[in-house]
């Protein structure tokens, strides 16, 4: 809701669209990101449903990956746009700022269901997790542990005000602030990863969240490389 509202007040500045819009597309694009992050969710974590199918769809015991969920929650998103006669490129950039204020909202239901919290810490700020909780995952009932949860919906609300600062400032090309938003959020994504304790699948010292990052914040510099080269009237340094 929150997001629908921002994406909304910023159609209207940019002037690219309705408020009314901002409504149909996300009508469309939200649920199909939720099948996004469940689809990743599941393709990541493959083994945990073998011979047992019928969980994929059990979203409601938990699992869903935010990459997922973006990547296909905009690719959808452009479609809807393009459909009701919209420049896609200029509908996403208004998105973007949103989605990242939707994920800084989201990642409290990790605080309410106590999972993927960090490893332990002295910091005044340490999370209390249930004695049960604590046990299991082979600690003393007094530690206290990262909230990575809290770093990350800081992390992503303020990764929203600094891409609306910056689009502002520079007026970026068509789709450079996506690119923006996939470099920031990786490299929030990517400090986060590290400090986490629940199981994932890993190489070369690195969670696999932690490889989708680099991937994903090479590409997005990638795209801001090329299109910086085909466009050098951009008011961009």
């Amino acid at each position: 809701v929150a997001a629908v509202w921002l994406f909304k007040k910023r159609l209207l500045v940019h002037g690219v669209g309705h408020p009314d819009d901002a409504g149909s597309i996300a009508m469309t694009a939200v649920p199909i990101g939720i099948v996004g992050a469940r689809a990743y969710h599941v393709l990541t974590d493959i083994e945990r449903f073998r011979g047992r199918w019928f969980d994929v769809v059990k979203i409601w015991e938990g699992g869903l990956g935010i990459w997922g969920g973006v990547a296909l929650g905009v690719l959808v998103g452009a479609w809807r746009a393009r459909v009701r006669g919209l420049n896609a490129w200029a509908i996403v950039s208004c998105a973007v700022p949103a989605i990242a204020v939707a994920q800084a909202i989201g990642r409290w239901g990790n605080w309410w269901y106590q999972e993927l919290f960090g490893r332990p810490t002295t910091l005044p700020w340490g999370l209390d997790i249930s004695d049960y909780l604590t046990v299991k995952n082979g600690y003393s009932v007094d530690t206290l542990f990262h909230p990575t949860f809290l770093y990350e919906s800081l992390g992503c609300l303020a990764l929203a005000f600094v891409l609306i600062a910056l689009e502002k400032r520079l007026q970026p090309a068509p789709g450079r602030i996506l690119a923006w938003y996939v470099m920031g959020y990786c490299a929030l994504r990517f400090g986060i990863e590290g400090l986490r304790i629940d199981p994932a699948h890993s190489a070369g010292g690195l969670r696999l969240n932690q490889w989708v990052s680099i991937g994903a914040f090479s590409a997005a510099a990638l795209f801001i490389g090329i299109t910086r080269l085909r466009s050098h009237g951009d008011r961009e340094a």
